[in-house]
């Protein structure tokens, strides 16, 4: 790989300062350093990406930039410019914007009111929401930005609300942009049209810097990018002169296989079936629509979808959050009971495991400690109580242990609590106490949102050492690649039907991307 001095800078003879120079950033929390002494160069106008893997210090080092943290040691300085940020306030002032992986927006509020938020003129309302009405028609027409300003913006789609955050970002006259994990809970086709976004800003001047766990983002939009490992820069490269692989080493510390690596299918007898599953939300709309399939020992049963064609709905049944409102659900030969008195509690007394799309809402109490998370829902179990039927505290906290042990989770320590955990490290805390309880079936949804490289490999791994043992598993996931990669049936949903089956092998991203979008090839020839 070839190190750059000054990356991305598009023409080192031009006497343009760089956008952001890091000097010699430390940052610990406690004894956990997240930062050791990076320095890093951004050019002015270029897209500049960081990966590494979770909790490698990528999202530290941009809070720092951004003013959530102050770091311990080190040098910022701006278009050339020593800068002192002391809070977001700060940042914003010197041209610093950040779009966070979990949105800071208000869903009771309009577009409009979320991007004025902060940044009012004065007390009176109705001359702010005038002038950022104008701005944002400006702003959605230079940028290919359009939302609608007045939309409530707990009811507009993912990719919408991503677009309003980088709308605050731009009203408040940021000639930098962070995003961080940008594409973690978008569909391909909102992905793709961020990345033109992403460009647009770039032709216009603006400096991107893209934090990605994902590859192939990094080889597809990037002019340079940072590698980062265990708190350290470790290089900057000009992306053309580089390749996934050598990227995922460089991340990882190791070579990396890219490939699932899995032995043919060798299904068993059915283990649920599903049978004209209906389910209806709180307004009456149908989010599945008789759904029927079985799922079988010992395969992977793949459901691709862009998200809100009801494999939510589908997983929370299962899982025993929500409740159908018609159709059965046999498992082993006994129905499940799919009515409001159903719980996850007897979901996994059944043998059913369950990792949440989720994982703030569903998989973990943020608040808790990792011992605590790790025995979460199986705290009653007779290896978690004490002779007076108590809990035992200690098995807990030994149990997590060999979990953070065994799965790789860091840091490593049980006290910490989750919310202190990068989120591929959260996800790793879930699926951890999920797959070694040893279900029949496995329900995931989403397993690698937010997940490094290497991790991504050892959860694959870890999907199909259970699927060769013999379980049961179903898997949810809008990246198609995972989709295909682990699956040995697929099923497309659609607006709540199974729009199509499918077998890998006879597939392509092409035709499951048709099904997605309601279109059955087979059907039309």
């Amino acid at each position: 790989m070839t190190v750059t001095e000054n990356p991305g800078q598009p023409n080192a003879a031009a006497p343009v300062p760089p956008a952001i120079e890091l000097s010699g950033i430390s940052k610990a929390f406690g004894p956990v350093q997240a930062n050791k002494d990076i320095t890093m160069t951004v050019a002015k106008g270029a897209i500049h990406g960081i990966v590494g893997e979770n909790g490698a210090g990528k999202s530290t080092l941009m809070s720092i930039l951004y003013g959530f943290y102050k770091a311990d040691s080190g040098n910022i300085k701006i278009n050339g410019v020593d800068t002192e940020i002391t809070d977001s306030h700060a940042a914003i002032a010197a041209g610093i914007g950040m779009v966070h992986q979990h949105f800071m927006l208000v869903d009771t509020f309009t577009v409009l009111e979320n991007v004025i938020l902060g940044a009012e003129d004065g007390p009176m309302l109705k001359p702010s929401l005038a002038k950022a009405r104008k701005e944002l028609q400006r702003l959605a027409e230079e940028y290919e930005l359009d939302v609608d300003p007045d939309a409530i913006v707990g009811e507009i789609s993912v990719g919408f609300q991503q677009r309003v955050e980088i709308l605050k970002a731009l009203y408040r006259q940021a000639e930098i942009l962070i995003l961080d994990e940008p594409t973690g809970v978008l569909t391909p086709a909102e992905a793709d049209h961020l990345f033109r976004i992403l460009k647009n800003l770039k032709e216009q001047g603006k400096t991107i810097v893209l934090i990605t766990h994902k590859l192939r983002e990094i080889m597809d939009v990037t002019d340079t990018v940072s590698v980062m490992r265990r708190g350290e820069m470790t290089a900057t490269i000009e992306t053309a002169t580089t390749s996934p692989s050598k990227l995922a080493e460089a991340m990882v510390g190791r070579s990396v296989i890219m490939e699932v690596e899995k032995s043919p299918v060798s299904v068993g007898e059915t283990v649920m079936e599903i049978k004209n599953l209906v389910v209806k939300d709180g307004q009456g709309v149908e989010r599945l629509k008789n759904i029927s399939f079985s799922l079988k020992r010992g395969e992977v049963l793949g459901i691709a979808g862009v998200a809100g064609n009801g494999q939510t709905e589908l997983l929370e049944v299962l899982g025993g959050i929500r409740a159908a409102t018609s159709g059965e659900v046999i498992m082993k030969g006994e129905s499940i009971d799919l009515t409001h008195k159903a719980n996850a509690q007897q979901r996994r007394h059944r043998g059913i495991g369950h990792v949440p799309e989720d994982r703030h809402a569903r998989g973990l109490v943020m608040a808790f400690q990792t011992w605590e998370n790790t025995a979460l829902g199986y705290h009653n179990e007779p290896e978690f109580s004490s002779k007076f039927g108590l809990a035992n505290q200690k098995a807990m906290f030994e149990d997590a242990q060999g979990k953070m042990e065994r799965f790789d989770i860091r840091p490593p320590i049980p006290k910490l609590v989750a919310s202190s955990f990068s989120g591929g490290n959260q996800q790793k805390i879930v699926l951890a106490r999920e797959i070694e309880r040893n279900p029949e079936v496995l329900l995931i949804g989403q397993p690698t949102r937010g997940v490094d490289i290497g991790a991504i490999e050892f959860i694959h791994q870890q999907i199909v050492k259970l699927r060769d043992a013999g379980k049961a598993i179903l898997l949810i996931s809008v990246e198609l690649d995972e989709i295909q990669a682990l699956s040995d049936r697929i099923l497309v949903m659609f607006d709540g039907i199974i729009q199509g089956e499918r077998l890998p092998e006879n597939t392509d991203k092409n035709e499951l991307g048709l099904l997605m979008a309601g279109v059955d090839p087979e059907a039309e020839t």
